[in-house]
């Protein structure tokens, strides 16, 4: 169980949160100053490849999610656990997806993004132990299946 609030019977608030913190980033971003001349080409192409890998990354896991995809952290009543396909090598794939196209966006716009990236970054952190909670009330076996699939958002990053 976890103490985080659950911010609306389904979690609203949390996804409340979340679409004032990507604007934040996005805002950030583009009246943020820029990078330094000497670093923004290469800062540019790398934001480039994030933001793309990120993109692709969360049309999968939408699509992954099937009928069980819902907006909110709470699990709708019919869901299914998932855990094949992104949800079989990590845990919140659509949370991680977020996290690296915003990275992206920061790269390649501000280092003020970047610091509105960390910040989601740590919001992402909150909302997916409240809605593991409300996971493992859902489904029996999602204990085993968070001691099976380690990472939470990225592979290689606990």
């Amino acid at each position: 169980m976890t103490r985080l609030p659950s911010l609306g019977r389904r979690g609203e608030g949390w996804v409340a949160g979340q679409v004032v913190l990507f604007l934040a980033v996005v805002a950030a971003g583009v009246l943020g100053p820029g990078w330094a001349p000497s670093v923004r080409g290469i800062l540019v192409a790398t934001g480039v490849v994030f933001g793309a890998a990120g993109l692709i990354s969360f049309v999968a896991a939408l699509a992954h999610l099937g009928p069980s995809l819902t907006p909110l952290p709470h699990p709708t009543d019919d869901a299914t656990l998932r855990d094949q396909g992104l949800y079989g090598v990590v845990r919140h794939p659509i949370y991680g997806a977020g996290i690296v196209v915003a990275l992206g966006w920061s790269l390649a716009t501000s280092p003020l993004a970047l610091l509105a990236t960390v910040v989601l970054a740590l919001f992402f952190e909150l909302k997916s132990r409240r809605e593991e909670a409300w996971l493992e009330e859902r489904h029996p076996g999602y204990d085993a299946y968070r001691n099976r699939v380690r990472w939470r958002f990225i592979p290689g990053i606990r």
